[in-house]
């Protein structure tokens, strides 16, 4: 997947590999040029000085400007990379079905598109700036630091592997913990998520310190983690440094006498310490780089699994269709994901075009489900639903979506503009085609009293408006595109009986071709049925007129009159 998205910035990766070859030429020469300037100073030759020196000035300011230009060409490539993968991950997720996301969670999701692409783009950024760097300093400094003083190759033999251990060793403790800091990431960010959402009851039932207790569990786990984590970096910088200057304390113990014999040796010597700082820079940076490349190789693999995963459901049709809104349920049996029991239990119906239904029942008897599987947000195990004859799954997405339209119990808005949101439900829709809307949701009322009407702002979650406000906004959405089923589920619950009574009316009148399914946990929502629905525990265990549920279904006429008692 990496190699994949880097290959899209191919030539600014092959400009950034030419510019490391640069950087790194210049650091393995300007030790070989300064054995020859000590060589020439012990000869007291100052032409050869003058010389040498243009030289070292001249490769050291090729290595500054090709530092600079990599570094340019590596945020380039990096920005680049995060930025693909980040809008890939997105363009994935608004694949998913309901499915997929509960079995992610839409706090975990957040993360990888933020945290986990931001380790991915700093992998790609040392890739290009370090990595890449490391292994031909590496070895050009080996190879070279032999050449020079060749006696002493036993000396870089045995740091090296030294060296190589410290890091294998403390890279070996490390490593799993990046794995279990993901984790623990994730799980922080999701307490702070639910308990911003659900800051009004926080605050209500006064559960501060419970929530903070909560949260501080959690990030002290991270803090020890980090802890570790930091340790094991104290461990490593100083045993590798003692591990260094032992090295270089040898090496000159070793040829100290050679220099009495042979001054040229300090030359050969004072390069043959340069090459050994080089090696010991770029082991160390391995190190280092390693532990962060770790972390990214899991924030890699964590974005791969979204990448990889298929949608629970796929749609075969490609073609727009006009259907009618007839529904057929045929011995329909759900299960959500991770349940043991299904939610549906062999539901079977009929419903003509034009009609209104109401679906009742008592909480948790699969309303809300049976909502969501006609418009095709899950699939059920067992059965078939069809929709002005067509089996579901034959369908396009784009023939569904106009097709069958659902406002759901909790109102969800977009930041942007009531337009904005509006255009949601039919895009293009002008400003005739919302006032019709937001009159048959009785939103109208309110939006024509706002300065910039339906240019107004609408916050984050619609925080600036009230739950009645929008709720009627969501039912405008749900309407503005003419669908030939329309779906509300328990979408009235915030307004007042007048609104809900003229929201109701609206619907028979100006939507009379529309099949409307009603979810309601009121009996009165869905009295003036042509037919109504009775769930319990999961069974469809009565349907007809509203008469003739309340005289031949025993839990219609129980929910109708316990609610007809408390009215009273």
């Amino acid at each position: 997947m990496l190699i994949k998205a880097i290959m899209r910035y191919k030539w600014y990766a092959l400009a950034s590999i030419l510019m490391i070859s640069l950087v790194v030429g210049s650091a393995l020469l300007q030790p070989r040029y300064l054995k020859d300037v000590l060589a020439a100073v012990l000869e007291n030759d100052q032409d050869k000085i003058y010389q040498i020196g243009i030289w070292l000035l001249v490769i050291a300011g090729v290595g500054l400007i090709a530092g600079a230009l990599n570094t340019v060409l590596a945020a380039k490539i990096s920005q680049g990379v995060s930025a693909d993968i980040r809008e890939q991950t997105f363009r994935k997720i608004q694949s998913f079905s309901y499915a997929n996301i509960e079995e992610f969670n839409a706090g975990n999701l957040v993360v990888r598109m933020t945290n986990d692409v931001n380790q991915i783009q700093n992998l790609v950024m040392m890739l290009f700036q370090v990595l890449l760097r490391l292994p031909i300093l590496f070895l050009g400094s080996f190879i070279l630091a032999i050449n020079t003083l060749p006696e002493l190759w036993w000396v870089i033999v045995g740091m090296v592997v030294l060296i190589f251990l410290i890091v294998m060793v403390t890279m070996g403790v490390m490593g799993p913990r990046f794995a279990i800091f993901q984790k623990l990431l994730d799980k922080i960010n999701a307490i702070a998520k639910e308990n911003l959402r659900g800051v009004r009851v926080v605050k209500s039932f006064v559960q501060e310190k419970s929530q903070y207790a909560k949260f501080k569990t959690v990030s002290n786990e991270l803090l020890g983690l980090n802890l570790f984590i930091g340790y094991g970096f104290a461990f490593m910088q100083p045993a590798l440094m003692f591990v260094a200057f032992f090295a270089m304390y040898t090496a000159i113990y070793t040829v100290s006498d050679l220099a009495k014999t042979d001054p040229m040796v300090i030359g050969k010597v004072a390069s043959f310490m340069t090459y050994m700082m080089q090696i010991i820079f770029s082991i160390i940076m391995v190190g280092f780089m390693g532990m962060q490349a770790s972390r990214a190789f899991i924030s890699l693999s964590r974005l791969k699994e979204v990448l990889d995963t298929e949608p629970a459901m796929t749609f075969e049709g490609t073609a727009d269709e006009d259907l009618s809104g007839d529904i057929i349920f045929d011995h329909v049996t759900f299960t959500y994901p991770k349940d043991d029991e299904a939610t549906l239990k062999e539901v079977s119906f009929n419903i003509e075009s034009g009609q209104m239904i109401g679906v009742v029942g008592a909480t948790g008897s699969g309303k809300s489900t049976l909502a969501q599987l006609i418009p095709r947000l899950f699939d059920p195990q067992e059965g078939r639903i069809m929709i002005g004859g067509r089996d579901l799954k034959t369908l396009s997405r784009d023939t569904l979506r106009q097709t069958v339209s659902i406002v759901l119990q909790k109102a969800i808005l977009f930041s942007g503009t009531i337009a904005d949101n509006l255009r949601q439900g039919q895009a293009g829709a002008d400003v005739a085609a919302m006032e019709r809307a937001a009159g048959i949701a009785q939103a109208k009322e309110f939006i024509d009293r706002l300065s910039d009407t339906y240019d107004s702002e609408v916050e984050e979650r619609g925080n600036n408006f009230s739950g009645g406000q929008k709720q009627r906004m969501s039912i405008a959405r749900g309407v503005i595109g003419d669908p030939k089923i329309l779906i509300l589920d328990d979408s009235t619950s915030a307004l007042d009986a007048r609104s809900e009574k003229l929201v109701q009316e609206a619907l028979n009148h100006d939507l009379k071709d529309t099949t409307t399914i009603i979810i309601a946990q009121k009996i009165s929502s869905v009295v003036h049925a042509d037919k109504i629905l009775v769930l319990d525990e999961g069974r469809l265990i009565g349907q007809g007129s509203h008469a003739e549920l309340v005289a031949t279904n025993a839990v219609y006429r129980e929910i109708y009159e316990t609610q007809k008692g408390k009215e009273e």
